[in-house]
């Protein structure tokens, strides 16, 4: 990147969206606001408007005072923590798991969530700016924190790509519109932050909660063998008494005005609180799961490019398989055909089915077609039998291979810390040559007419769509140290 580092970073998007003021879908504006929001700001404030009008007749639970929050705080986190060890007790007796029923049905619900997990904070992030009144600064912080302070192995966007990454998990842009509503919302929030400040205070109170949802989702991935860190991550930094939960509570308690109307700002908040509600949510995209209706949409997916790919001597059903591909809703009858001809054998171990032993193995004639998310959702739809529940997979929920909860601690540090040399850590290359974009933002930094300016040009970096890179690392490296200094 060029000596603008700062500056130009827009203009480095390739793709560039935008989208009129009047409402967009959740869908489009997403990725116009994470790839252009200088754009599209008009657009993301549209969108926020029709979406509060949605929440007004829907009830919050916040107490009607603000002397109340804390102890509201405390007994929902209480509740929740009761809620838990009732399940706990509930799967030690011998009770099935609650949330996910196979391996594939727990990682799709990390592609499900991704649309929202990949901008994790960004409602946050016009709270930057303030950065020299302290009343903003538990908002400013709690950002810090979704950030990792600038390390990569606690920035959450990173933690969560790399879950995905780790289990061959893509192809989410793809999701439902309905997907996309929470993580529309909270880039248009952190985009529009001077027009929408109650708004914010209020989705961040809501959203900084301990959910039980969270919880469990943590426990039952740990138990197919899924590194949950990111979820443990949340049940950590959310915590009523010191964290975000606790932080949330206190911006509320600062930022509501001395003079004015106090009853309408907090109806605001009370806005930003149930705008919480609107979109997919964990229990929806869990209870909504299909296992046959996932491998069919993967096999739509991969029929536009497979359609012509196949030769004419393999034939099911008296059909080629590029006549099976044609046409996306063939797919369901495909399958059928390839369970009739004997090419899939249902309820049986996979290994049995010659369809599987085509796309897996380093010799299957269809080696790396297929993702390791896709190979599971085809795995655990091979076993199980049709008409009944999907058989759990024995080998990745074995007691052996199981880490409860009790000893994630482990996870607490992952190695990777960042250890500073100033407000820098500068990393050479191979070739011992440096990074040269590091090195530009550091002199950009360096030549700063003091902290306010420096404070300025640090801020784009961080943004939701820049602060996982090595520069936005860096970037909110610097500023969590200035903040304070």
């Amino acid at each position: 990147m060029t000596p603008s580092l700062v500056t130009d970073v827009s203009d480095s998007v390739q793709a560039r969206r935008s989208l009129p003021a009047a409402s967009a879908p959740a869908r489009d504006l997403y990725f116009a606001l994470y790839e252009d929001p200088s754009h599209n700001a008009r657009a993301g404030e549209a969108y926020l408007r029709q979406q509060i009008a949605a929440v007004q007749d829907i009830p919050a639970d916040l107490p009607p005072t603000l002397a109340q929050l804390p102890a509201w705080i405390e007994a929902r986190s209480e509740a929740v923590g009761i809620q838990y060890r009732e399940y706990l007790a509930a799967r030690k007796g011998g009770a099935p798991r609650r949330y996910f029923h196979t391996r594939a049905h727990a990682l799709n619900f990390i592609k499900s969530a991704a649309p929202t997990k990949l901008v994790d904070g960004s409602w946050l992030y016009g709270m930057l700016k303030h950065w020299d009144s302290p009343d903003f600064h538990p908002l400013i912080k709690t950002y810090l924190e979704e950030l990792g302070e600038g390390a990569p192995s606690k920035n959450h966007v990173t933690i969560y790509r790399k879950l995905m990454a780790t289990h061959g998990i893509d192809n989410w842009e793809q999701l439902s519109d309905d997907h996309f509503v929470q993580g529309a919302i909270q880039l248009a929030l952190g985009h529009n932050a001077e027009r929408f400040l109650p708004e914010v205070i209020g989705f961040n109170l809501g959203y900084e909660q301990l959910p039980l949802h969270l919880l469990i989702t943590s426990y039952e991935l740990n138990e197919f063998g899924i590194d949950p860190y990111y979820f443990t991550l949340h049940v950590t930094v959310d915590n009523a008494a010191t964290g975000h939960a606790q932080k949330a509570v206190q911006a509320l308690l600062d930022l509501m005005p001395r003079v004015g109307d106090r009853a309408a700002f907090y109806q605001r908040v009370l806005d930003g609180y149930r705008l919480n509600e609107l979109g997919a949510s964990t229990n929806s995209v869990i209870a909504d799961f299909d296992l046959q209706d996932e491998l069919v949409t993967i096999l739509e997916q991969k029929s536009t490019v497979g359609k012509n790919m196949h030769s004419d001597y393999c034939r099911v059903a008296g059909r080629s398989v590029n006549d099976w591909l044609a046409e996306p809703g063939q797919i369901p009858g495909f399958l059928g055909a390839l369970e009739t001809a004997g090419w899939i054998k249902r309820g049986e171990e996979v290994e049995h089915s010659r369809f599987w032993r085509l796309i897996e193995g380093e010799r299957a004639e269809m080696f790396g077609v297929f993702s390791s998310y896709e190979q599971q959702v085809l795995r655990d739809w091979i076993v199980s039998v049709p008409g009944s529940s999907v058989k759990e997979e024995r080998v990745l929920t074995h007691r052996a291979r199981q880490r409860t909860l009790d000893n994630l601690g482990q996870h607490a540090d992952r190695g990777g810390n960042y250890p500073e040399r100033g407000l820098i850590r500068r990393r050479a290359g191979r070739d011992g040559s440096g990074d040269n974009e590091l090195a530009a933002l550091e002199q950009r930094v360096a030549a700063a007419s003091g902290k306010g300016e420096a404070m300025t040009l640090l801020l784009e970096l961080m943004s939701p769509a820049h602060h996982h890179s090595a520069a936005g690392l860096m970037a909110t490296r610097m500023y969590t140290q200035l903040l304070d200094t």
